[in-house]
């Protein structure tokens, strides 16, 4: 195989493995809850905690590529999620685990963005929509084979399983990362923000953690309350820094622009809610409805192949009407997808559930898919580093923030109704509030201008509406 393909090709197998390890692990919860001895809502923490590790090292990966070589950057972070991976195996308690999946998202916070650096930095121009599309198959196919084959695996073998097929996956990668990649490195390394990096990691850490420890299974509400603050506190001080930081780690100035500061923020909501999903629909179907693992996994991934299907018809929707449009209708009607969820009982049938949960893929990957690319729609060339980052960083911190507050909503729901074991009765609340996050992005959208976008989709919006051509488009 041609050396400018195979290099794509290993940064894919990275993405393939760090996509799929997540969705494999959510259909486990219930299961690896059991073993460790806790409530299955407790193990949230694992998700929670991976997806810090990736919100805080997302950020300084670049710089650590440009400054120690890229090729060196790749190894270690593979070394590093391998590990995660080994320790995760061999878990026996709920802090070992989260520590482990904390590790696993540092290595994969390092391992697929500096796998992107040495892909276009290793294959000619010519060549890069081809390499590129190797590292779109993965983000497709991990979410279609994660469910069922963690639902299989957790069902058949045993949940241990899912983190050690990673081992030989990772030495493979490194070997061939030693064999065909260059040591990539800058010539000019701006300096490091520390200070920045040091509030705005510590801060997310505490935000986050003291948000899901907040239902006082782990930690007095009291205390968790305090996390939470001295979190906030240590975002506030980050955000003073930055106004004032020369190269600070995260560019605010960035959300001065409309489209961006739609895609983040807007996007962020959206993705609180639909990052919910992957969680809270397995832990419904196990807990709630009492089927196993591999019967929940190919009821969640259904909703893979509706995101699939929306591909390759999402250009076409957005040059007919425009950002503005699809993504305030779309968020409407994802919203109501999402909150039907909650409409499931153990007595829906299997059809009805897939149909549903196909829909819930297909109307969010339309809306994902705009919200991506909206961002970049009124970027300067030398902005865009800036701008991957910061959205990359809202992403995770938002898709944590979906499973924490779903997770939460549960616990109070089943205390509420006074049930001393989550039932199947205690999740619709929870699929109700995500439908709402999802809507709550509407308000942003709608300042969009009409024309916002349309040099990327040449939407017309003149042309939307049946008017005479104007001159000016």
């Amino acid at each position: 195989m041609s050396r400018i393909f195979l290099i794509p090709l290993v940064v894919a197998c990275a993405l393939f493995m760090e996509n799929m390890d997540a969705t494999v692990l959510a259909t486990s919860l219930p299961v690896l809850a059991h073993d460790l001895g806790q409530n299955p809502l407790t193990l949230k923490l694992a998700l929670t905690s991976y997806v810090v590790g990736l919100g805080v090292f997302i950020p300084i990966s670049g710089w650590v590529a440009d400054r120690y070589g890229a090729r060196t950057v790749f190894r270690a972070a593979m070394a590093v999620f391998m590990l995660g991976s080994l320790m995760c195996a061999a878990s026996n308690s709920l802090l070992g685990f989260v520590a482990a999946r904390f590790l696993q998202g540092i290595g994969g916070a390092m391992m697929v963005p500096v796998g992107r650096i040495v892909v276009f930095r290793s294959v000619p121009r010519a060549d890069l929509v081809k390499a590129v599309s190797f590292l779109t198959l993965p983000a497709l196919l991990g979410p279609v084979i994660g469910p069922p084959l963690g639902g299989f695996i957790t069902t058949y073998f045993h949940w241990r399983w899912i983190f050690v097929i990673n081992v030989p996956a990772s030495m493979l990668g490194m070997y061939l990362a030693s064999r065909y990649f260059e040591n990539w490195r800058a010539d000019d390394v701006k300096p490091l923000d520390l200070k920045g990096f040091v509030l705005s990691g510590i801060g997310s850490t505490l935000a986050m953690m003291g948000l899901s420890l907040l239902d006082g299974e782990l930690l007095a509400p009291s205390l968790a309350l305090c996390l939470v603050a001295a979190g906030v506190l240590m975002l506030y001080l980050y955000v003073r820094h930055a106004r004032n930081e020369a190269f600070p780690l995260l560019n605010l100035r960035m959300l001065r622009i409309p489209t961006f500061r739609v895609s983040v923020m807007a996007g962020s909501l959206f993705r609180t809610g639909f990052g919910a999903v992957p969680f809270l629909l397995p832990m419904t179907l196990q807990v709630g409805f009492g089927m196993s693992a591999f019967h929940a996994g190919t009821v969640t991934c259904a909703s893979a192949f509706g995101a699939m299907f929306m591909k390759a018809v999402a250009t076409r929707i957005l040059r007919r009407f425009g950002f503005r449009t699809v993504l305030t209708w779309n968020a409407a009607l994802s919203g109501l997808v999402l909150a039907s969820y909650g409409l499931f009982t153990p007595d829906t049938p299997y059809l009805i559930m897939l149909t549903a949960v196909l829909v819930g893929g297909f109307l969010p990957s339309m809306q994902f898919t705009g919200f991506n690319s909206l961002a970049y729609a009124d970027l300067d060339n030398a902005d865009v580093s800036n701008a991957t980052s910061m959205a990359s960083v809202v992403q995770q911190i938002s898709l944590g923030l979906g499973v924490t507050i779903s997770a939460l909503v549960v616990t109070f729901s089943s205390r509420l109704q006074g049930h001393a074991h989550i039932g199947a009765t205690d999740f619709w609340p929870a699929f109700m509030t995500i439908g709402l996050f999802s809507m709550a992005s509407i308000p942003m959208v709608r300042h969009l201008a009409n024309d916002a976008g349309a040099a990327l989709t040449g939407h017309n919006p003149a042309a939307a509406l049946a008017k005479p051509a104007n001159p000016r488009y």
